[in-house]
This record gives structure tokens, C-alpha cells and sequence, in this order.
């Protein structure tokens, strides 16, 4: 009996151990495929910022050196891998963000900081933008509303690190009250209509020495969304000229 009970219990703790062994491997193949995944994502990087935001997944695929086939095991289609791509590059734009608002002392500086971080991100890898901000990548060219996910997941990314310090301005108690009180909650999407716009017609023009620089056109935008266009006021007249009076010509008298 009592060797019984032994062979039970060593029994008893070779089925127990066994689940740790087979968890122990998964979370390796899991690692594995995590740090995979990265890599291939770093390639397409590369080859879309080489390439182009047309790049396609075969040209990606050579250029890491390996098939198509695996980067579709990995991401399910190019939608997919622009997703994956746009999740990266948002990640980096939020610790540049961060970062640079460290150093900000007003709502203000901190808008700044948050617009330059988009324009540089813009113009450093503009390929890579426009991939992660294109609409219907999918190969075939059809529209797809998987890629209107990525863009709209993107641009939703991107207004809540714009918005941020504005909304603590307009509900800051140091602020007078005023007939815009509701801005916060709608402040934001204009907001980054405006940056997205603006960033991307400047992205957009050949560079001549007028263009602005990245940190100009960022001062641009963040006076812009501070203070409109009322420094204009002075300068535009409120209603048009009155046209001046054509004298008609006098009768002759018989």
C-alpha cells in the first residue's frame, strides 16, 4: 500500500509538472514570435520608406528577405501590416510628445510641442506617413474599411495627444468664462483637421526658401488654433466699401 501511495504521488507531481513544462515553451514561442513580428515590422519600414506608401507586400517581403507568405502569417494582409505599422509609429510620437512637454510651462508651449512632434514625424519618414494614413491599401485596390479603421484609430491617437493641453486650458479656473465654454469637447477634432491639413499641404510644397520650417509652421499652427484669425481684424474691413456714385450726366434743356 504504501508503495502505492508513492508511485501515486511521484505520479501525481509528473502530471503536475507537465502543464509548467508545455507553459514554460509556449511563453518562449510567444516571445519568439513577438520579437519576430517587430523585425518584420522594422523591415517594412525600411522598404516603405524606400519605396514608397505603394510599396507592395512582395517588394516588403523581399526586402526583409524572406517570403510574402510569412509576412501575411504575421499580419493577415497589408492592412493589417499598415496597422501594425501606424500602432508603432504612434508609440514613438507619444514618447516624443511626452518628452518635449517635460520641458512645456503653459498649455501653449505644450501645443506647440505636440504639433512640431507630428510635423517632424511627417517629414522625417513622409513614405511611412502616408502609408499609415492611406485609405483602401489593400493590393487589389478595393476599398476597405479595415484601412478606414487604421486611419480613423491613427488620427483618434494623434487628436488625444493634441487635445490634452488645451483641454487643460479651457478648464483651467484662471480662465475667464466666456461663450465658448463647450469647446473641450469639440475643440479637439477641429483641432487635428486643422494640424492634419495644414501639416500636409506644407508636407506637400516643393521646399523653396519661403516654405517654413518645421518648427515656423508649428508656431503657425499653434497660433492658429489659440488665436484664430483676429489679429486680421484691424486690417479687413467689416462690411465692403460703398461704391462710389456715378454722376449722371445733365439734361439738355430745349
Amino acid at each position: 500500500m504504501k508503495l502505492a501511495a508513492a508511485l501515486k504521488g511521484v505520479s501525481r507531481q509528473e502530471s503536475d509538472g507537465a502543464p509548467s513544462v508545455a507553459d514554460g515553451r509556449s511563453s518562449r514561442w510567444e516571445e519568439h514570435r513577438a520579437e519576430r513580428r517587430r523585425a518584420l515590422i522594422r523591415t517594412a519600414r525600411r522598404a516603405i520608406d524606400a519605396l514608397g506608401p505603394g510599396a507592395s507586400m512582395e517588394d516588403i517581403a523581399a526586402a526583409a528577405d524572406t517570403s510574402k507568405s510569412v509576412y501575411y502569417r504575421y499580419f493577415g494582409d497589408k492592412t493589417g501590416l499598415q496597422r501594425a505599422v501606424a500602432e508603432v509609429v504612434i508609440l514613438q510620437m507619444q514618447q516624443k510628445v511626452l518628452d518635449a512637454a517635460k520641458a512645456a510651462t503653459t498649455p501653449r508651449e505644450g501645443l506647440q510641442s505636440m504639433v512640431l512632434a507630428y510635423l517632424q514625424m511627417a517629414r522625417t519618414s513622409p513614405n511611412v506617413y502616408a502609408f499609415v494614413t492611406r485609405v483602401g491599401i489593400t493590393e487589389s485596390g478595393a476599398h476597405d474599411d479595415g484601412a478606414q479603421d487604421t486611419l480613423a484609430h491613427f488620427l483618434s491617437a494623434v487628436t488625444e495627444m493634441v487635445s490634452r493641453p488645451m483641454r487643460a486650458y479651457l478648464l483651467s479656473p484662471e480662465r475667464p468664462a466666456g461663450p465658448d465654454d463647450a469647446a473641450p469637447e469639440y475643440w479637439p477634432a477641429a483641432a487635428i483637421g486643422m494640424v492634419r491639413a495644414a501639416g500636409e499641404h506644407w508636407l506637400a510644397t516643393p521646399d523653396t526658401p519661403g516654405k517654413p520650417t518645421e518648427e515656423q509652421m508649428a508656431r503657425h499652427i499653434t497660433a492658429w488654433l489659440f488665436d484664430g484669425i483676429s489679429r486680421y481684424e484691424t486690417i479687413t474691413p467689416s462690411t465692403p466699401p460703398t461704391p462710389a456714385r456715378t454722376r449722371r450726366p445733365a439734361k439738355d434743356t430745349p
